[in-house]
């Protein structure tokens, strides 16, 4: 079994320097925690996987495609793989779970 505390996931998050800890991968799926500072610029690009963004904290802005709405605890996204989308007008730090199906990068050539 494997079993994760966000607690835990929070912390090993804050040894690092990267906005994005994965830490579940397997050929069909990979999750990992993704985090946005107030004020800050959300980089990513379009991914080759389907992916599911679950809010734990924070608000903000999403756009994806040419759709935008707000988010906050216990908003759930789905971005389908290719299409262009990305946080914005974020007024209180995110944490993020995110969910990709296949696992992320698996389709990417």
């Amino acid at each position: 079994m494997d079993a994760f505390e966000v607690t835990a996931l929070l912390q090993e998050h804050a040894r690092t320097d990267k906005l994005y800890l994965e830490f579940l991968r397997k050929s069909a799926l990979s999750l990992g925690l993704y985090r946005l500072p107030a004020g800050g610029a959300d980089p990513q690009s379009p991914h080759t996987e389907d992916e599911v963004y679950y809010v734990v904290e924070g608000r903000a802005q999403i756009r994806v495609g040419d759709e935008d709405r707000s988010v906050g605890p216990g908003s759930i996204v789905f971005v389908a793989a290719r299409v262009e989308h990305r946080f914005h007008s974020i007024e209180a730090d995110l944490t993020i779970l995110v969910f990709f199906a296949p696992a992320e990068y698996s389709r990417a050539s």
